[in-house]
């Protein structure tokens, strides 16, 4: 497997309404390992996008009493627009609604899939949730209702193109369970074991044009049935690199060894888990190597979602407080595993506490020692033999900081790479209690040379140091990384004269 190369992926939203900040969180969770695979010099595309055939937004248009493409643009253009509050570092954006490169890639996915000998028609009748766009059994429902909407599903019944799942429960159980299909976390990995344990039914991959509303795309050779959403949405991942029309991203990005990266939500894990590499192994195509799950954002414990009626508006929360706390609540606050309740009070005193309080406060007080024990210049020279230990304990942690990172999220942990991080700051600000470069700075002027070395040391371990959070801080938080790589370039041989980095979101008394 090669690891240089890696193709991340967001899940694609619904567009029946504005985005909220549960989608945030995975677009900056992809945009940070992204980034991360940038800086050790890995070749990475990074590619997000909107889903815009779906029944759900055709609904969501007819409520607004507007034309369906013209909601549909709205809105997914909102969803495109986050790149630049949230500070994204997007390759490519894929829409599903009439773009040809897209819609092609679905036809040569269904056309494989059926040359596979994997696509029947038959009449079915069912219960099907619109707001998850897909069918339930009785048993599958909590008290009669969908359990991710906790709607009661409407009961359908057409005749519909039909995918032989069934068919893959073996190889799809091989593949998950040794690990050649990666799902991270653990405990979502035993979650589809045992969803194929209990026995996959072949599912419906077609609606009749009648009830699509006449959106979305036709199944090719069938102009009464579009494509179902969900295989319409996956395709994504492989149209938007040009399958379907000989494009050259396909082979280099697909086609080719690398790490095929999926992130999403744990409520879609059914259809990245199951139907999507069933589909992939139908059309003889490879198969991602690595679903990253994340659980939910909640507020007040309830799960944020358009429907909700609780949605955090991401472009809001960040024209009020800013990128870096958004983005730094968000990698910082949520676990690998589990879902994490959000409120504004608890990213506000996260930012003030580890950026005004932790990194701002660490680069300020070193910068201004520097200018004020000598000039604003980086002192030069041979290391001192007789450096504080603490300034031996902070190299230490400046060397294993890049490691730990990297073994971090290697298993999808941005908490504990963060935390990785965040040991460096600590041990800085340990170091200058220790080291006590005021007192060092007395001794030299009262004579003492090897004082003068000393402090000499101490401060080029403390530049560097602060050098190396700006460095590993940039997939997380590239602003604020940028504005302490700023601090520590000198202008004339000194570095700028210090001022607070960061400001406090909370103000006295609020």
């Amino acid at each position: 497997m090669d690891t240089s190369r890696h193709y991340l992926t967001t899940t694609i939203p619904y567009v029946n309404a504005r985005p909220h900040l549960g989608f945030a969180l995975e677009l900056v969770q992809a945009d940070a390992l992204a980034r991360h695979h940038r800086l050790r010099g890995r070749e990475v595309r990074l590619v997000s996008g909107t889903d815009d055939n779906s029944l759900k937004n055709v609904l969501a248009a007819e409520a607004a009493g507007t034309d369906v493409q013209a909601f549909v643009d709205g809105n997914a253009a909102a969803f495109a627009a986050l790149a630049g509050p949230l500070s994204l570092s997007l390759d490519d954006f894929v829409r599903t609604s009439g773009a040809p490169r897209h819609r092609a890639g679905v036809e040569e996915l269904w056309r494989r899939c059926a040359a596979s000998g994997d696509l029947y028609r038959r009449a079915y009748e069912g219960l099907y949730c619109v707001g998850c766009e897909q069918f339930y059994s009785p048993a599958e429902l909590d008290g009669g209702c969908c359990p991710e909407h906790g709607t009661e599903p409407q009961r359908v019944a057409e005749e519909n193109w039909f995918f032989r799942l069934s068919r893959y429960a073996d190889r799809l159980r091989e593949l998950i369970g040794s690990g050649a299909l990666r799902v991270e976390p653990a405990t979502r990995r035993n979650e589809v074991l045992a969803l194929i344990d209990g026995g996959l039914r072949d599912f419906s991959v077609s609606r009749s044009r009648e009830r699509a509303r006449g959106w979305g795309i036709p199944v090719p050779g069938d102009p009464t049935q579009v494509v179902y959403v969900w295989w319409d949405a996956l395709g994504s991942y492989v149209t938007g690199l040009g399958f379907g029309t000989e494009g050259p991203a396909f082979e280099h990005w697909w086609a080719s060894p690398g790490r095929r990266t999926h992130l999403l939500g744990k409520g879609v894990l059914r259809f990245h888990a199951v139907y999507w590499p069933a589909l992939l192994l139908s059309a003889g195509l490879p198969l991602p190597t690595d679903l990253l799950v994340h659980g939910y954002l909640t507020v007040d414990g309830r799960k944020i979602g358009k429907s909700a009626g609780n949605g955090v508006d991401p472009t809001a929360l960040v024209a009020a407080y800013g990128t870096d706390a958004v983005r730094w609540w968000l990698l910082r606050e949520v676990p690998r595993s589990g879902d994490t309740d959000f409120s504004v009070d608890r990213l506000v005193d996260r930012a003030d506490a580890d950026f005004a309080g932790g990194v701002g406060n660490l680069v300020h007080r070193v910068v201004t020692a520097l200018h004020r024990f000598r000039g604003g210049v980086v002192p030069s020279g041979p290391s001192c033999l007789e450096a504080p230990a603490a300034v031996g304990a902070l190299a230490e942690g400046c060397g294993a900081v890049s490691r730990l990172v990297d073994e971090a999220l290697a298993a999808y942990d941005f908490r504990r790479a963060l935390g990785a991080v965040w040991a460096v700051v600590e041990e800085a600000n340990r170091c200058v209690d220790a080291a006590r470069p005021w007192e060092l700075a007395r001794a030299e002027r009262a004579g003492d040379a090897g004082a003068g070395a000393r402090l000499d040391h101490v401060l080029r371990a403390l530049v560097a140091a602060c050098g190396v959070l700006a460095e590993e801080l940039r997939p997380f938080v590239p602003d604020a990384a940028e504005r302490i790589r700023e601090r520590l370039t000198p202008v004339g041989g000194r570095l700028p004269v210090s001022r607070p980095l960061f400001g406090r979101l909370r103000t006295e008394g609020g």
